[in-house]
């Protein structure tokens, strides 16, 4: 390996930006055509540099260049990459076993993992939560307690959702590039409804609710039927979809109309959740307390690990051996979920959250107070977003976001891209970023806007 490759991440490593090479360097292009070689082309990555370390609020990639993290592996290193207290305890398990199955042979640290959530999840009915792997596998895992617990088959979803990669969780996703395109065909009993989403709602945004919710009701009662709907899977802000704010009032009705007609609600907090938008849950935002509740990337600050919690009556309702699998709640990353919660709260890292997402919010604005190709600003905490558009239109800007995400990647900012229409900028950085590191990343934001 080289001395770049044998660099210590965590909190320790150079918090600078710093850009030694061209970009990709010799070392990333080096691995480009390994990679184009060993692996299959449909398997592609944002950024064309390759990672050797990563701390605090940056990424070392493997030629020496120091890039801003503005993006935490999608969601996921949110306290952190290399977070001291999630090494450590992880490091500690791995030294005494790396597996068991706890379907064959349990162990507590499991067992912890579930007692936190349970905890900490919104509402103080009783709770139970199972582990998996990732969270498209918890979502499929939420719909089969949801029809295990009400009988019925029907799965209600959104526009712009994004659930994940598996034959069910593909279905449930709206996008069809590239998530859907070829792959089918998809799970029955799969039904869509309009998100409201104030940007892009006809009418305007001050409408949005009424219509959206009007036109979910229709689907439900009349054309479903709610006797057949087993529950509603939505993202409190939807992610891939565009970190879309539903409007004010909107979740609230879709949770009381569920709730008479007995319909579960179930909360994909996969991208949300653990901190993310200043506080453990984004449905928190909005005074929801779901039936069940869906977690992953955050959790387990990079160790593959996802979660369903929900109502304790709800989730006893599946049959024993009904649920599980291999490497579900493996140890190690079960560890890792527990320094991810402790670090959250001795950090006070639900604080920082909503900090970090003022300053953005607030370095967002001012960009777009200069440069009309913005259109709307939006997020909560540290999931910010900026949607870009055709100047003096609606018309998405795909173009403009690939160009600056190329700008910023050359001049050391790693960013993220999302969307339905792809024209829109996510940022997700760890909270473990300073202040001064995301004020500079926001600098070269402000010189890719102006060199569109």
């Amino acid at each position: 390996m080289t001395a770049v490759e044998l660099v210590r991440g965590g909190p320790g490593l150079e918090q600078a930006r710093r850009i030694v090479t061209d970009i990709p360097g010799p070392r990333s292009r080096e691995l480009a055509q390994r990679r184009a070689d060993a692996l299959p082309a449909g398997l592609t990555s944002g950024a064309e540099i390759y990672a050797a370390a990563g701390g605090g609020g940056v990424l070392v990639d493997v030629d020496g260049n120091s890039f801003i993290d503005l993006g935490s592996g999608i969601a996921v290193t949110t306290v952190g990459n290399s977070a001291p207290r999630v090494v450590e305890r992880a490091t500690a398990q791995l030294q005494q076993f790396t597996h068991t199955c706890f379907l064959a042979t349990p162990y507590e640290p499991y067992i912890e993992v579930a007692e936190a959530l349970n905890r900490l999840t919104p509402g103080t009915h009783a709770k139970r939560t199972a582990l998996f792997n990732t969270g498209s596998e918890a979502v499929e895992n939420a719909v089969k307690y949801a029809r295990a617990a009400t009988g019925r088959s029907a799965v209600v979803t959104f526009d712009h959702a994004f659930h994940g990669r598996t034959l069910m969780t593909m279905t449930m996703t709206a996008k069809n590039q590239p998530y859907k395109h070829s792959f089918g065909p998809f799970a029955p009993e799969v039904y869509r409804a309009p998100m409201a989403y104030p940007y892009r709602w006809p009418s305007g945004p001050d409408r949005a609710a009424d219509e959206a919710f009007e036109q979910f009701r229709l689907l439900v009662d009349a054309q479903i039927g709610a006797d057949q709907v087993a529950c509603v899977v939505v993202e409190p802000i939807q992610g891939e979809g565009g970190f879309i704010v539903p409007a004010d009032g909107f979740l609230r009705r879709i949770a009381d109309f569920c709730r008479d007609r007995g319909i579960l609600v179930v909360a994909d907090e996969v991208q949300t959740g653990i901190a993310r938008t200043g506080a453990w849950f984004a449905c928190e935002h909005e005074g929801l307390v779901p039936d069940l509740i869906v977690t992953a990337k955050g959790l387990a600050g990079g160790f593959p690990l996802a979660a369903v919690t929900g109502r304790a009556e709800i989730m006893d309702r599946a049959h024993p051996g009904g649920i599980g699998g291999t490497y579900s709640g493996n140890p190690a990353a079960c560890a890792a979920a527990l320094g991810v919660f402790e670090t959250i709260e001795a950090e006070h890292l639900l604080d920082r959250a909503q900090e970090i997402g003022a300053l953005m919010l607030r370095q967002l604005r001012e960009i777009g107070t200069r440069h009309p190709v913005v259109g709307e600003v939006r997020g909560r905490g540290a999931m910010v977003a900026v949607e870009l558009v055709e100047p003096g239109t609606t018309t998405p800007n795909r173009e403009a976001v690939a160009e600056i995400a190329r700008y910023c990647q050359a001049h050391g900012v790693l960013t993220l891209t999302a969307g339905t229409f792809g024209n829109v900028l996510r940022f997700l950085p760890p909270l473990s970023i300073s202040d001064a590191l995301l004020t500079e990343a926001f600098s070269v934001l402000r010189d890719a806007f102006a060199a569109l």
